[in-house]
């Protein structure tokens, strides 16, 4: 009788390359921060504001459609985003006001840091909960006492950038016009999040370093 195969060893994890790392987030960071941009400052130019918020509202559900022709299922996700545009569209629109377009996705990322700095001292901080679903970390990996101090700092981290960013586009987008906004804003946030996501990068390299070193 054959003996039995030995369970894989569960200390063994290797962090993926810094730039498998680079190709997963990059386009997700265009995707989702720099293009939406583009298209509604596009569309302003070419027929204002009002142009504006209907090229963005357009390229969103064009994404739908796309996903759609091509047989591809489409994430819950993105029918949330679609929800959301076309109420922020609405709002705009009758209220003859593009600011309200912008206020409503700046008051969520007030929402999203209180979130972020409310769980740091739980069991599953918010910042676990975003990592499960980014990086597929084993479930040992997680309950690792490292692994937990890691996570209570990054929601610190997270939290404090978040809320820069939050009180930044409502300064802006309350004293500025909403040209100045668009680009001022797009590039001190990719900054301020780019600086976040490096200092949660170094910090989780050197803790699963901490825990190879233990195995």
């Amino acid at each position: 009788m054959t003996a039995p195969a030995a369970p894989p060893d569960e200390s063994l994890f290797e962090l993926p390359r810094l730039t498998a790392l680079l190709r997963h987030a990059v386009p997700r960071i265009f995707e989702g921060m720099i293009l939406p941009v583009a298209v509604f400052y596009a569309g302003m130019l070419a027929a204002g504001p009002t142009g504006g918020v209907v090229v963005a509202v357009a390229w969103v559900y064009g994404g739908v459609v796309l996903r759609l022709a091509r047989g591809r299922s489409v994430p819950g996700g993105v029918l949330l985003a679609a929800g959301m545009v076309t109420v922020r569209a609405a709002l705009a629109l009758l209220s003859g006001s593009p600011l309200l377009f912008f206020l409503q996705p700046t008051l969520g990322v007030f929402c999203a840091s209180a979130a972020f700095l409310a769980t740091a001292r739980v069991r599953r901080p918010l910042a676990r909960r975003v990592a499960e679903d980014l990086v597929p970390l084993p479930g040992h990996v997680l309950e690792e006492p490292v692994m937990r101090r890691f996570f209570s700092r990054q929601s610190l981290v997270w939290g404090c950038a978040q809320l820069s960013n939050a009180t930044l586009s409502l300064w802006l987008l309350l004293s500025q016009t909403i040209q100045t906004y668009l680009v001022v804003r797009t590039s001190a946030v990719a900054v301020l999040l780019s600086g976040a996501a490096l200092l949660t990068l170094v910090d989780f390299r050197r803790c699963l370093r901490a825990l190879q070193r233990r195995a």
